[in-house]
């Protein structure tokens, strides 16, 4: 029997097939490599489909779609910019009056002129018409009778229509009775007869002031008056008598005064 032949080792890689046996030789029985497989490449992640982005984009409330109170969305009436992207229109502006249907100053003047022409108006027929400047009058017949009564009393005679009598008074005090009667004299200025039984150093203090002193005398065709100076921008003529004093007093000139005193009968 010839000697099994020598093997010489191989050099080729782990992979190669094994040599093969002699002839007669049964082959030797070698286990099985397992072959080395290279790793499988990391699966590449899939771009997202539309199907989600569309899903998405149903989960976003609409801006332009109505709120719960059925008007459109808080942001449109802002015309605020969304997150999402989705524009905004902008708000209309308010509208504004123009330069014609505005009201200017000349209109203004215009209505204010309308609103015065029927008030001047009516100032013109109450002045002129009506004579509202003259001052009301009263008829003194009542109360002279009444005062003749308690005394002798001295009524004015010839005084003109510019001598208006605006104010009749008696009346009966504890320490006698009193008539008043006043006047507006052609001046506009105010002119009082007072005729009283109470004692003329009572009566003459209270009506001209305790500051009043006497300054001359007027004499008419019947009676002598005193003249006196009374409050600021008074003068009073007096009649002094037993039982009656009779005084003229008036913030106007001592003239009309003097006629006063001239008309008493």
């Amino acid at each position: 029997m010839e000697p099994a032949a020598t093997e010489t080792p191989s050099t080729a890689s782990p992979a190669a097939a094994p040599a093969t046996p002699a002839s007669g030789q049964p082959a030797p029985t070698t286990p099985a490599t397992p072959a080395t497989t290279p790793p499988p490449p990391a699966p590449t992640p899939a771009a997202p489909t539309a199907a989600p982005a569309a899903a998405e984009a149903s989960d976003r409330p609409d801006p332009a779609a109505p709120g719960p109170s059925g008007g459109s969305d808080v942001l449109d009436a802002l015309a605020v910019p969304v997150a999402t992207g989705v524009p905004v229109e902008a708000a209309e502006p308010a509208p504004r009056l123009t330069k014609r249907e505005g009201r200017s100053p000349r209109d203004m003047a215009l209505s204010l002129v309308v609103l015065m022409v029927p008030i001047v108006l009516l100032l013109v027929f109450y002045r002129v018409v009506l004579g509202g400047d003259e001052p009301m009058t009263v008829d003194p017949a009542s109360s002279i009778q009444l005062a003749s009564r308690e005394f002798t009393v001295l009524a004015p005679t010839g005084l003109n229509s510019d001598w208006r009598v605006t104010a009749a008074n008696f009346k009966r005090e504890k320490d006698g009775a009193t008539l008043r009667i006043g006047y507006v004299d052609p001046d506009d200025k105010p002119v009082q007869v007072v005729e009283s039984t109470v004692p003329a150093d009572t009566l003459v203090p209270a009506e001209v002031g305790r500051e009043g002193k006497r300054t001359g005398a007027y004499r008419t065709d019947t009676r002598t008056w005193l003249v006196y100076s009374g409050r600021p921008d008074e003068t009073a003529l007096i009649f002094t008598e037993a039982n009656r004093t009779v005084l003229i007093i008036g913030k106007t000139d001592r003239s009309n005064l003097e006629k006063v005193a001239a008309s008493l009968k």
